[in-house]
């Protein structure tokens, strides 16, 4: 189940990922269990991480977006265009500390 966040948090991880650089692309084949597997091993690692979604229209984008999200089990921080933000708490290092509002 991705983790449930507040405002107060969303705007913490927010800030968090402005200096990131996308890790992964999603391409024309879509969401793929090898994707979810990078993805899932991405955010064990760092917890916060960019998406670079490459798809034509902005439904699309979105469905695959939303798509990754779920399969990942990790919650959509903030969607800018092509790119997308995604956290799921590490569950054996965690190294982000979420205020609590």
């Amino acid at each position: 189940m991705p983790p449930v966040l507040t405002p107060a948090q969303l705007r913490f991880l927010r800030g968090q990922a402005h200096g990131l650089k996308a890790m992964l692309q999603v391409g024309g084949k879509g969401v793929s269990p090898a994707l979810v597997a990078e993805v899932a091993q991405a955010l064990e690692h760092h917890e916060l991480i960019k998406v670079k979604v490459a798809a034509a229209d902005r439904e699309e984008r979105d469905a695959l977006i939303a798509a990754l999200a779920a399969q990942a089990d990790a919650a959509l921080v903030q969607r800018i265009g092509h790119t997308a933000v995604l956290y799921r708490p590490s569950a054996e290092r965690r190294q982000i500390v979420l205020p609590r509002a």
